[in-house]
């Protein structure tokens, strides 16, 4: 809670396609955001969302997200009731 957290990093060669699904485990609305950035402590350009309220016991889904290789998918919240999960398939470029 408060700390941005690496969810996943593209390996080399490859590309990704992602859902990132953050789950509010709580009945109290939380903030999230997600980034995807050259680095583990994301630019304020990197943000897709940005302390975006996430309703208690409520889920947000981002779908179709395009990454690319070497890229950090990192997500904050502001409470340790909100579990982060990203799923998708990789594709190598070689």
């Amino acid at each position: 809670a408060g700390a941005d957290t690496t969810l996943y990093v593209v390996p080399a060669d490859t590309f990704s396609v992602i859902t990132v699904s953050l789950a509010n485990r709580d009945t109290q609305d939380r903030a999230v955001r997600i980034a995807i950035s050259d680095t583990a402590t994301p630019a304020n350009a990197d943000f897709i969302e940005y302390d975006t309220a996430l309703i208690g016991n409520g889920v947000l889904e981002r779908g179709g997200i395009v990454v690319d290789a070497g890229k950090y998918v990192v997500v904050r919240s502001n409470s340790t009731n909100v579990s982060a999960v990203a799923y998708g398939i990789e594709t190598t470029l070689v």
